[in-house]
């Protein structure tokens, strides 16, 4: 007899069967695929406007279109070429490389018109999927259901999908791809069409920059002057002022690591720089100061991750960052057995758009005293948030143990440590550490007294804590609703 909690075997396989289905359900209509009679395909051109197969039947050119008829077709043909079921993957990159040249020189409403080819003539057989799903969902519990999903996989794979593949083959067609979804993208929101290739692209990309295909490179100064050019170009946290800032960064106790593809040899997908120190980091300054001198790297206990950098930005939705902390941390560990924490020192870049909009909450529920203090220093009876905010706009002015900053730290605790949507944190820097098996560990007084650290967060920054014993918990916390967080953000936010 079965109790209430356990899973027969063939409730397990119709469990399992359903989950993946509806994940397919799902991946179709991101792509423009009605998975019910009658549904809706997202490809469909705005109205008003012809789609690319009533252009194709046309002679002339209408309106804003900027490829001709006569050119759509021929722009139809030599894609078609390239993606073509009876040529090889050879031959058909081969044949890509004129069409590649081609979008080289187009102008952006050419490629729009590109795009549209992708998204409207190269589309899944619906009925081949419905009748793969089918003999699927018939299979379910018996022998013939692994043929059955591998059936339904194959007929999942569009034409378009071949066409991006065949794209990749020529010694410049990866970087290719990148761009043209890094151009894409912005597009998304006003095109909604668009959603079909780049969902095929992205699926591409998840698997062709798998963490089993990636290098993790050590950057030094003696790297080649191209590579070091890169990291100046790509450093996103904290702007490389000119060559000796990274000469500084590059130093005998520092480190720089990144993940290169073996398609892209010479570009970092994305790097990490890490300063060697004797304890947790709680402002940036020291560590970009050219004058400092360098630590006892044999004294070091203390791994600072100071900035990390996506490069390509056609990977978005590609997260290697995970595996890219895990593998610096046993690399580091390798040189360094005497390292024992591993933190990092973050900027909070949504801090301050996200007090501007909730500080009339968090003024309202301070505690009585510390307002009563924040009164008394801003020499006003009865204050109201906007004058709490407007105490802020100086920030250098102020000292950690001030009220008005008080209350600031006890709104960024409530940010980092509270604050979730959709189940995630609400902070892009935080969404990644802490999906990473982080916890916040320390907010910190005057980390980052740049314009641009108090632009996004009056100048507070924050140490994200990987205790590599914790990870699996922290993640398991976060997938409740609950951000892990140390004894002290516990407090500082009221959790």
């Amino acid at each position: 007899m079965t109790s209430a909690t356990e899973t027969t075997p063939a409730a397990a396989v119709d469990s399992a069967a359903n989950t993946w289905l509806q994940k397919s359900a799902a991946w179709l209509r991101s792509v423009g695929i009605p998975t019910e009679r009658g549904g809706s395909n997202s490809s469909s051109p705005p109205e008003g406007e012809r789609s690319t197969t009533e252009r194709l039947k046309a002679s002339l050119r209408r309106g804003n279109e900027a490829l001709s008829p006569r050119e759509l077709r021929r722009l139809l043909a030599d894609l078609q070429a390239v993606g073509a079921s009876e040529v090889s993957d050879a031959e058909g990159g081969r044949l890509a490389e004129p069409v590649m040249q081609w979008y080289a020189t187009a102008q952006p409403e050419q490629r729009m018109d590109c795009w549209r080819l992708l998204c409207e003539q190269f589309v899944p057989d619906v009925a081949k999927i419905g009748q793969a799903r089918q003999r699927y969902e018939d299979a379910v519990g018996t022998t013939s259901m692994a043929a059955a999903e591998r059936q339904l996989r194959k007929a999942l794979q569009t034409p378009r999908m071949r066409l991006l593949q065949r794209f990749a083959v020529p010694a410049q067609g990866m970087r290719f791809l990148l761009d043209l979804r890094a151009q894409m993208l912005p597009q998304l929101k006003g095109h909604d069409w668009l959603i079909a290739v780049d969902a095929d692209l992205e699926y591409l990309f998840s698997n062709w920059f798998d963490i089993a295909f990636l290098e993790l490179r050590s950057l030094s100064w003696d790297s080649p002057a191209s590579l070091l050019e890169k990291l100046i170009k790509y450093e996103a946290v904290h702007d490389i002022r000119s060559w000796t800032d990274l000469k500084n960064r590059l130093d005998s106790d520092r480190r720089c690591y990144g993940f290169f593809h073996p398609r892209l040899p010479n570009e970092p997908l994305i790097f990490v720089e890490v300063a060697l120190v004797d304890k947790m980091s709680d402002s940036i300054a020291p560590l970009l100061d050219e004058a400092a001198a360098a630590t006892d790297v044999n004294k070091a206990s203390t791994a600072i991750f100071y900035s990390i950098s996506n490069t390509q930005t056609g990977l978005r939705g590609v997260s290697f960052g995970d595996s890219l902390i895990k593998t610096v941390v046993e690399q580091l560990l390798q040189e360094f057995p005497k390292l024992r924490q591993f933190a990092t020192l973050s900027p909070i870049p949504g801090f301050r758009s996200w007090l501007g909009k909730n500080a009339a909450e968090v003024w309202e529920g301070a505690d009585k005293r510390l307002r009563a203090d924040v009164a008394k220093a801003l020499d006003k009876p009865e204050p109201i948030a906007a004058d709490w905010l407007a105490a802020l706009e100086q920030p250098a002015q102020l000292k950690a143990d001030d009220a008005v900053a008080k209350l600031l730290m006890q709104a960024a605790a409530r940010y980092l440590g509270k604050s979730l949507v959709k189940d995630k944190p609400v902070d892009p820097v935080a969404r990644f550490h802490l999906g990473n098996g982080s916890r916040v560990e320390r907010l910190n007084w005057a980390g980052d007294t740049s314009a641009k650290g108090i632009k996004q967060s009056y100048g507070l920054m924050v140490n994200y804590l990987y205790d590599l014993k914790r990870l699996d918990k922290h993640r398991n916390l976060l997938a409740q609703g609950k951000i892990p967080v140390s004894s002290g953000i516990e407090a500082l936010a009221k959790v």
